[in-house]
């Protein structure tokens, strides 16, 4: 088990971010069968292109560093908050000084795979942060980039989710919803899916939260350069992977207001803005914004401003019809 001593100071100072570069590095553990391994349809699409990348870049050099239980902090370095991209960890990686990455890659890359030559030669090459952060990108560029946006738009509902929770019903609920084996316990949070750990105190320092749709259960950070920090499942997976036994089928709803309509209103479970809609229902953001007017008009939303955000929710009404739809 794994407990966080969690005082006030750490409270007022946890935060949420997204990190690009960590979903990438679950994403190649995966298809790589390191880790939790993807829904069916999304192996097929993928791994043609991830094998090919093997074996025409230096992608196997990046999987060496890789355990079942961590990798090197320089292929994901620590984001700094919610409107983190690629570019931004690119760039870090990048940045990365050649004693350093030396240093990790002789900490992580112990496996059978980084004995093998031609991975060893990119590790012990003076170049080899160039040559993995170059194998990166195009892995970012050929297995993740086109669905980004829509897994972005993922992540960041979950947060306005949480956000939200923590406003209605405070921290330790909103900590004890990110996994069923998450506890508030005496002034910590005790994440009993974890190996033995022993207690780790924040010391002021807040929490880190990272919400990951590849994520397989919850994972955290407990060392240096990164802040302390747990990465969960973002709410929305499980229909994205498509594990959800039963979808709702709204027509009755769409009879009523009309498909694309009833879409929005079946995706508005948690507040959201125009362009997180647009993006996780493949719609044009104009179109998005008119149904969301004549919606709002109907007495069927509300909107209010959450930092540089509009977001929308359901009314009671809203909420009865979306009931009622089944």
């Amino acid at each position: 088990m794994l407990r966080f001593e969690v005082s006030v100071e750490d409270l007022l100072r946890s935060r949420f971010a997204l990190s690009p570069a960590m979903d990438l590095c679950f994403l190649l553990r995966s298809l790589a069968g390191q880790d939790r391994p993807l829904p069916r349809a999304w192996a097929a699409r993928l791994l043609p292109a991830f094998e090919r990348l093997r074996r025409e870049t230096e992608l196997d050099a990046v999987l060496a560093l890789h355990t079942p239980q961590s990798g090197p902090n320089f292929v994901a370095p620590p984001p700094r908050g919610l409107n983190q991209t690629w570019a931004d960890d690119l760039a870090v990686i990048r940045a990365t000084p050649l004693e350093a990455a030396r240093h990790e890659c002789a900490t992580t890359a112990t496996g059978p795979s980084a004995r093998d030559p031609r991975v060893r030669a990119v590790l012990d090459s003076t170049d080899a942060v160039s040559r993995i952060a170059e194998a990166m990108d195009q892995a970012w560029h050929e297995l993740l980039a086109t669905d980004w946006p829509h897994l972005r738009a993922i992540c960041e509902r979950d947060v306005v989710h949480r956000v939200g929770v923590i406003g209605e019903h405070g921290w330790a609920t909103t900590i004890e919803s990110l996994h069923p084996s998450i506890a508030w316990q005496a002034g910590g949070i005790e994440v009993g899916h974890f190996p033995p750990v022993g207690t780790v105190r924040l010391a002021g320092d807040g929490l880190l939260l990272i919400p990951s749709v590849f994520v397989g259960n919850i994972a955290a950070h407990l060392e240096d350069p990164w802040p302390r920090t747990l990465i969960y499942r973002a709410r929305g997976t499980a229909a994205l992977w498509g594990e959800q036994a039963t979808v709702p089928q709204p027509d009755a709803l769409t009879a009523l207001v009309g498909r694309a309509r009833a879409r929005l209103l079946l995706a508005l479970d948690a507040p959201a803005s125009t362009s997180h809609l647009a993006r996780s229902l493949a719609m044009a953001p104009g179109a998005v914004g008119d149904h969301l007017a004549i919606l709002r008009g109907a007495g069927l939303l509300v909107r209010a401003r959450s930092g540089r955000s509009v977001l929308y929710r359901r009314t009671p009404l809203g909420e009865a019809l979306v009931a009622g739809s089944g």
